[in-house]
């Protein structure tokens, strides 16, 4: 899983990694297929044009991702769906520190996709869903040339600010049930405390990898 996210996820990145929209946010008003779409296009356009990435930049693809991904995904949601059963008996203050562990951890294991971006396009098959639908599945490809498509589906649902991502589906495997079983043993182990410090430790690891210390689009930075 770890793998085919790495060869395929800049279009993930496009639309991973969320924040918690502030409460005074302006709405998004777009229907989730052209939301998808819109984002996409637009970071790749960026990437595209942006020689730094091109050549590597992983901290300039983290404010890229602060600046224009973050807004929609709703993380906590994200985080509470791949911790399961266990997230009822995290504290609070436990919850806020799994919830920007989780999402660091994300941005900083896949920022370098995005340097990675070549040739590939990213088409996006009709997707069906109803006026009144609350949550939908966004149907998205990747195609590149000598490999077979890889389908990355985003699952949405509405809220007060628009529609926001809590789950990624790639070539059929989701994001946060990856992560469950992981995050079950390290609770198993050492309780939410155990988790969360795995996540951080894992997350210090992976800053020194990439030369990350004063970045701070990631929030659990």
């Amino acid at each position: 899983m770890n793998k085919l996210l790495n060869r395929f996820l800049f279009p993930l990145l496009c639309l991973l990694f969320v924040g918690i929209l502030p409460a005074a946010a302006a709405s998004d008003t777009r229907a989730p297929d052209a939301l998808v779409k819109d984002v996409t296009n637009e970071v790749l356009e960026i990437v595209r044009a942006d020689k730094a990435i091109q050549a590597g930049d992983t901290k300039r693809v983290i404010e890229l991702v602060d600046a224009k991904v973050l807004p929609h995904f709703d993380f906590r949601r994200m985080t509470m769906l791949a911790v399961g059963r266990d997230w009822r008996q995290a504290s609070p203050d436990q919850q806020i520190k799994l919830t920007d562990a989780f999402r660091t951890l994300l941005v900083r294991t896949y920022s370098n996709a995005l340097t990675q971006y070549r040739d590939q396009r990213i088409v996006f098959p009709p997707s069906r869903f109803a006026a009144a639908d609350t949550r939908v599945q966004i149907r998205s490809e990747v195609i590149q040339a000598g490999a077979q498509p890889v389908g990355i589906d985003y699952m949405l649902e509405k809220s007060e600010q628009g529609w926001k991502v809590f789950d990624v589906i790639v070539a059929g495997v989701s994001l946060v049930t990856n992560y469950r079983s992981t995050f079950g043993q390290e609770i198993s182990r050492g309780g939410i405390d155990g988790l969360i410090k795995s996540l951080e430790d894992r997350n210090r690891s992976l800053a020194e990898q990439h030369g990350l210390h004063q970045v701070e689009g990631s929030r659990g930075a």
